[in-house]
């Protein structure tokens, strides 16, 4: 027994007449007719009673044909809940994400995915870098949105830059620095600085070491921390400067400066990162909003 064959006999029934449900299916009429008959045969009862006109049904095909009905929609009913996962339109739909620098992307990205797909769930990781790529690897997240990771933590992801975010030195409100327009890069080589865990966030280490290296120094680091959180009052009980993305002002209203640095360093790149072997539908429709929301930032 097939679904064609159930398809078949509730066609007739509901018509009461064959000719009428051979048109309505779009099949010959002794195709049909056969269709049913063998249907009857693998049950081992008579569904229908046959006229030269019509048809109607027995006690026991009034019975299987509500059978039939329900067996038909849960079967229409599985095959739009399947539909709707695989093109990304329902589902759970894990990220992984730094709150610093994604501050900008990430609320657009989400109100414009909400509203193309209000049946996803959507569930937020605030995690390191090295958590987020373990996550990735160990299948927790779908997705990632972080700064550029290194090569190495790469290996075996797809990474799409997003957006770029400019890097500036943040500063105390009462500190001397906090007045300027912009401050020589020179002035930072020898201030205390406070950075982000290089256990955590390697990617944010290999900047600041290759920033510094072009003037052949390497940054005097006053204390690390594994938030962004912590590194703002961590300036802000004046341990040290830091060096972060222009993100940062999102979080920290008035209780840093964030000032430029002259010359200008290059950008902190953000984007999203995916196991290599592709994301599944949701994560690409999530990640069509997020391009989009960059366009507007």
């Amino acid at each position: 027994m097939e679904l064609r064959h159930l398809r078949y006999f509730v066609a007739v029934a509901e018509e009461e007449n064959v000719s009428r449900a051979a048109l309505r299916l779009h099949v010959s009429q002794p195709a049909l007719s056969r269709q049913v008959r063998d249907l009857e045969d693998e049950l081992g009862f008579a569904l229908l009673h046959r006229s030269a006109k019509s048809v109607r049904l027995t006690d026991a095909g009034r019975t299987f044909l509500g059978e039939s009905r329900a067996v038909l929609k849960r079967a229409d009913d599985a095959v739009a809940a399947a539909m709707a996962v695989a093109t990304g339109r329902t589902g759970e739909l894990h990220i992984g994400y730094a709150p610093t620098p994604t501050s900008r992307l990430l609320p657009p990205a989400l109100r414009a995915f909400q509203a193309e797909t209000p049946e996803v769930r959507v569930k937020l990781h605030d995690l390191s870098t090295e958590e987020m790529v373990r996550a990735l690897r160990e299948r927790t997240v779908h997705l990632a949105l972080l700064v550029k990771p290194g090569r190495a933590l790469l290996r075996g992801l797809k990474f799409v830059s997003i957006l770029t975010d400019p890097v500036r030195i943040a500063v105390p409100p009462g500190h001397p620095w906090a007045r300027l327009r912009k401050v020589p890069f020179e002035r930072l080589l020898s201030e205390p600085l406070v950075v982000y865990s290089r256990k955590d966030f390697p990617e944010y280490h290999e900047f600041l070491d290759g920033l510094f290296a072009q003037h052949k120094r390497t940054p005097v680091v006053a204390s690390e921390h594994e938030s962004g959180a912590s590194l703002v009052a961590a300036v802000e009980a004046g341990y040290g400067l830091a060096l972060a993305s222009r993100s940062l002002a999102c979080s920290i209203g008035a209780r840093l400066k964030l000032i430029p640095v002259a010359p200008e360093p290059e950008p902190l790149v953000i984007g999203a990162a995916w196991l290599a072997e592709g994301l599944p539908p949701v994560g690409e429709r999530f990640l069509r909003c997020a391009k989009d929301a960059a366009k507007a930032v």
